[in-house]
């Protein structure tokens, strides 16, 4: 009987070290395949444009809660029919370093940090090019330190894999220039009734000041910070270098 009992008790402890195995191992797995996903993903957006993202599907399912047929305004365009002007005003606005870093400007998030310490939350900022289409691409907009890490680590995967050109090329496709108005041609369009390939200078800079908030800028096109932000880009766009 006491033979008997021993095996019971080994077999339990044994089947309960199986289990605190899977407990620690279980997250780091499930972790583990959430980040091969999304570098097969990058992978494969090195040769094919992404048909939707994220960011997309988040402010579409927003629409349809108040008119079940919404949609998108969003067009493709190749990096060659997007203006120079816009190129350069983006990197501008949003990325002076776009061409010299490597996906991350720690001096940038450094600044942010602090700020974001000062404040007691985080409020965004120092997100390069890159970094943003990360968060365009797979992640949702929310703004903590989690979700921040993982998108430094999509970031490095971005770099690790595309050209600057091509990082650039999709980021002017899909990023958000308004309320369900994603990328350069359907911006040139709602905004200008032009094309991506027509935008001039003035033009350019207004939509790349428009990014940090587009969907307030695209109900408030006139304010006296968006005239004035988009003269201080406007003169800094020819020291923009292009991928």
């Amino acid at each position: 009987m006491a033979g008997s009992a021993g095996k019971t008790a080994g077999a339990t402890k044994s089947r309960g070290r199986r289990w605190l195995k899977w407990i620690v191992l279980g997250p780091l797995l499930a972790v583990l395949l959430v980040q091969l996903y999304f570098f097969a993903m990058v992978c494969w957006w090195t040769q094919f444009n992404p048909s939707s993202t994220s960011m997309m599907r988040q402010q579409l399912s927003s629409l349809r809660e108040k008119n079940p047929n919404a949609k998108l305004e969003q067009v493709w365009v190749p990096y060659e029919r997007i203006s120079d002007n816009l190129k350069r005003a983006v990197i501008a606005s949003e990325d002076a370093n776009f061409t010299e870093h490597d996906g991350v400007d720690w001096e940038a998030l450094e600044k942010a940090w602090e700020r974001n310490n000062k404040r007691h939350k985080v409020i965004g900022g120092g997100s390069t090019i890159t970094q943003q289409l990360a968060k365009n691409l797979f992640l949702s907009g929310s703004r903590n330190y989690l979700r921040k890490g993982q998108e430094l680590v999509i970031a490095y995967m971005l770099e690790t894999v595309m050209s600057k050109q091509r990082i650039l090329e999709i980021y002017l496709n899909v990023v958000e220039f308004g309320r369900g108005v994603f990328g350069a041609e359907a911006a040139a369009r709602h905004y200008y009734r032009s094309s991506a390939a027509k935008l001039n200078a003035n033009q350019a800079a207004r939509l790349a000041v428009m990014l940090p908030n587009p969907r307030y800028y695209d109900a408030h096109r006139n304010t006296n910070y968006l005239a004035r932000r988009t003269a201080v880009i406007q003169r800094r766009m020819n020291a923009a270098d292009l991928p």
